[in-house]
């Protein structure tokens, strides 16, 4: 029986996650590559080598890595699971006039909730992906923290916001110390053949990006026209369906105005898209509910840290007060363009998360 640590690795069929493996075992791992099934849809018809997360063709490629770098691996069937925790939260949250975040919730129910019990199962140390972002223990705070990745443009930690310290504990993100640019590298002179796939840019589920047609067809609904309005109430012309518009969308409206205009609120019980000029958009408040500390606040405290609304956001200085027990109240210094129902707020100190919450 080997003295190892032994490493489950959360495998995509990705460079990012492959390349995870190399590394580990550098770091002395005996690794087991392990795949989830989460569903099985069309290909983007425009680009059909993007790759689909968690599909079959994923699973092949993962598995192709695994056999290259001599590991065993396994695929898991959660497909049943990310429709329930994913797929359904994802229209839901549409259908009540958010804009949802699917990647928050699939790291957050899947890859490290049922991937971590597969761990225990599998007898492993800890989970790792090839996200990029940093674990360190804070001796200060006698507790895992998660931090930023080294590079900046690659920083995945505002979808991982979820993440208890327990958790933290048994993570392992390798690729925090490195650039995209690197890991490519990497994977090149190890020889393998996704060294050169491309990202996924989209959501695993809609590869096409048309979320409002995938809505229609995975419930059968159909959304009813309505009216376009300006903030006073005037009609500006008749949009297409609620789920088909975002706070601040500009693109898509189809319509001819005399200036641009963008989506400033969606107001589902009358069925009216309003819209407003750029600067109607910007506000220095929001509430945020189911919130998540990494690092508990004090009782009381008023948090203050940097905050941000949106994934390739900068942060912004704010103020958060908590107002019960996972529901807080952000106010930040200066306005923020298109705060958004559904999107998370993350917050930080420096480099490092504090915890996080979904926009109400």
């Amino acid at each position: 029986m080997s003295d190892k640590k032994r490493a489950l690795i959360a495998m995509s069929g990705g460079v990012d996650s492959s390349v995870a493996v190399h590394l580990m075992q550098q770091r002395g791992y005996d690794c087991v590559g392990a795949t989830m099934r989460l569903y099985e849809g069309e290909v983007n018809k425009e680009n059909e080598e993007e790759p689909v997360c968690g599909s079959s063709s994923a699973v092949r490629d993962a598995e192709a890595v695994a056999n290259h770098l001599g590991i065993p691996f396994c695929a898991y069937d959660y497909r049943e699971d990310f429709k329930n925790e994913v797929i359904c939260r994802f229209i839901n949250t549409y259908i009540e006039g958010g804009t949802p975040n699917p990647c928050v919730e699939c790291n957050r129910y899947m890859k490290f909730g049922r991937l971590m019990d597969k761990m225990r199962e599998e007898g492993c140390d800890c989970v790792v992906t090839g996200h990029y972002v940093r674990v360190a223990y804070d001796e200060k705070r006698g507790q895992y923290v998660l931090k930023k990745g080294l590079d900046e443009s690659k920083d995945q930690s505002y979808v991982l916001y979820n993440l208890t310290k327990e958790q933290l504990a048994h993570c392992y993100f390798p690729l925090g110390e490195y650039s995209k640019d690197e890991i490519r590298g990497i994977a090149e002179e190890l020889g393998l053949f996704n060294a050169g796939k491309k990202d996924s840019q989209d959501i695993c589920f809609v590869p096409d990006g048309d979320y409002a047609s995938f809505i229609e067809k995975y419930t059968g609904q159909t959304f009813e026209e309505g009216n376009f309005v300006n903030r006073e109430g005037k009609v500006l012309g008749r949009h297409k369906g609620m789920i088909r518009y975002t706070i601040g969308q500009r693109k898509g409206l189809g319509l001819a105005l005399q200036e641009p205009m963008y989506v400033y609120e969606k107001r589902m019980d009358t069925n009216e898209v309003v819209l407003c000029r750029n600067e109607e958009l910007f506000s220095d408040t929001l509430e945020a509910g189911d919130v998540n500390w990494i690092i508990a606040p004090k009782e009381g405290e008023v948090v203050k840290c940097k905050a941000k609304v949106r994934y390739k956001q900068k942060e912004a200085d704010a103020s958060v007060e908590i107002l019960g027990k996972d529901k807080v109240r952000v106010t930040f210094t200066e306005p923020q363009r298109g705060i958004t129902a559904g999107q998370a707020v993350v917050f930080y100190e420096d480099d490092v998360v504090l915890g996080g919450g979904t926009i109400l």
